[in-house]
């Protein structure tokens, strides 16, 4: 099975699909991370992240590492472990560049394709970012569009990231990057089919617990149409 998570930032997509993938024993995707190990890569080489062809053939020849292990998050980029760096502000203040850049989009979802495909024999993958089910995972068995309103976005955000990050970086990383990654896609609008969950006032427990059983649900619905 493929459940495809969709969100904006801050609205617990990482820690939501984690926890459902674990739960139901499935493999997991932060897609979001292939765009921040495709940044860093091109900082640290010194691109021009405006340059888009420069960046974009960064993209097609990095040699990515993906864990999908939902309990052991683990990315390589040229054989360089960036877990820990990938997180790190300056990343978040460029990634826009990187997840605009509409070469790099398309190189990241056949390299994403690919991981979805080879977790299908496992028992499936829970996929979490933008645009997921609308574009990556469009056979998604579940699709779900999990909001929040900005303010617990921004709390959420706050908590993930370390001691002496400003006000200003944390809308940086909230508001505007939603609002450029909104102009090559469709991440704040549920996709056909999609369950929009509000998770503002859910706890993260709460919310696994409903993505769970409509999991469960979606994978008893063929076989009660046969029967």
């Amino acid at each position: 099975m493929i459940i495809a998570v969709d969100g904006p930032s801050g609205s617990g997509k990482s820690s939501t699909a984690r926890g459902v993938a674990t739960r139901l024993g499935l493999r997991y995707l932060d897609t979001g991370a292939t765009y921040r190990a495709v940044t860093w890569s091109a900082l640290e080489h010194g691109l021009d992240l405006d340059d888009t062809e420069a960046v974009a053939a960064r993209a097609r020849a990095l040699d990515l590492g993906i864990s999908t292990d939902p309990q052991r998050g683990h990315f390589t980029a040229d054989g360089t472990d960036v877990t820990e760096a990938i997180r790190d502000p300056r990343i978040s203040a460029s990634v826009s560049k990187i997840a605009t850049n509409l070469e790099v989009r398309a190189e990241l979802i056949r390299r994403q394709r690919a991981i979805i495909d080879a977790a299908q024999p496992t028992g499936g993958i829970v996929v979490e970012g933008r645009d997921i089910a609308t574009v990556v995972a469009t056979d998604a068995e579940l699709k779900v569009l999990l909001t929040a309103d900005t303010d617990a976005r921004l709390a959420r955000r706050k908590a993930e990231l370390a001691e002496g990050v400003t006000a200003e970086q944390l809308h940086d990383q909230i508001v505007r990057r939603d609002a450029d990654d909104a102009t090559v896609s469709e991440f704040q609008v549920a996709s056909d089919g999609a369950v929009t969950i509000d998770s503002t006032h859910l706890s993260l427990e709460e919310v696994i617990d409903v993505i769970c059983r409509l999991a469960k649900e979606a994978e008893a619905a063929p076989r009660d149409q046969e029967s």
